[in-house]
């Protein structure tokens, strides 16, 4: 049962970065992040949730690892909760510096919101990791902070697991309609390293590095992630893998975009992601 009493923000390590003096736009900025911070305040004050009844019979932790996503954190919060489905959401932030963590402070006062904080920019793998610890659903759902991906889509992800079929579920950005992403170079990427990823795990996936992925939580408590950034794709795909589970892909939407909108992972990442291909093969 999800206590009534909010937690209290957890700090995982401890740094603090000041706005640099030669910063004109700081304030600018912080007027901008308490209009978000209001948003977030009305979005906790009318939580459609919480007298409702969770449309699964999972008890599902929702996980959301966070970097610098002020604009967009309020909102995917509240298409989560839309979906009622979720035991808690656990937010993990990787020490933000556009004012999230004042957003995500409003957000953490209801009490199926569990906020972590890191002390220094560690990277998703590793936020995920802290995500891990703290679940305790029986199934764990990972969600970006962004608005590429669709909380709406839950309900694919989550049926193949109840109904038995399999206990790891892939979201796949490209098993119907593989142009949801513009960008040819990012379809091109995405198709080379699941492939490369496939040779290895023996798996028939069309998107190893998707953001939807869900686990029962046993098995993610029998595997140590290591990778501290975008390594952890191929990582707990190679991992699942020689624990001898299939993995399921469903079919999901998304809404991708730019650099400019906020967009994270580049080149380096995805030669990482082959290195940790070969690491874990």
């Amino acid at each position: 049962m999800i206590s009534s009493e909010p937690r209290v923000p957890t700090v995982v390590a401890n740094q603090q970065l000041a706005p640099p003096a030669c910063d004109t736009t700081y304030l600018e900025r912080l007027e901008n992040t308490l209009d978000v911070a209001d948003r977030s305040i009305a979005s906790v004050e009318q939580d459609p949730t919480s007298n409702e009844k969770r449309n699964t019979d999972l008890v599902v932790s929702v996980v959301i690892p966070v970097y610098n996503e002020r604009d967009t954190i309020t909102e995917i919060v509240e298409r989560v909760r839309a979906q009622r489905i979720h035991h808690e959401i656990i937010i993990v932030d990787d020490f933000s510096l556009d004012g999230t963590r004042d957003v995500l402070l409003e957000l953490a006062r209801e009490p199926d919101v569990h906020l972590l904080m890191h002390g220094y920019n560690r990277g998703k793998g590793a936020a995920l990791r802290t995500a891990f610890a703290m679940a305790d659903g029986d199934v764990i759902l990972i969600q970006d902070a962004d608005l590429e991906y669709d909380p709406a889509d839950y309900h694919k992800l989550l049926a193949p697991i109840e109904r038995g079929e399999s206990n790891v579920v892939f979201g796949s950005r490209f098993l119907e309609s593989p142009h949801q992403d513009p960008s040819w170079l990012h379809r091109f990427g995405n198709w080379l390293l699941t492939e490369s990823s496939n040779l290895f795990t023996g798996q028939r996936l069309t998107d190893m590095e998707t953001c939807y992925k869900a686990f029962r939580r046993d098995i993610l408590s029998s595997i140590v992630v290591e990778q501290n950034r975008f390594g952890f794709e191929p990582e707990i795909t190679a991992k699942i893998s020689k624990l001898g589970h299939n993995i399921v892909e469903v079919p999901i939407t998304y809404h991708a975009r730019g650099y400019e909108e906020g967009k994270k992972i580049g080149v380096k990442d995805a030669l990482s992601a082959f290195r940790c291909i070969l690491k874990y093969r």
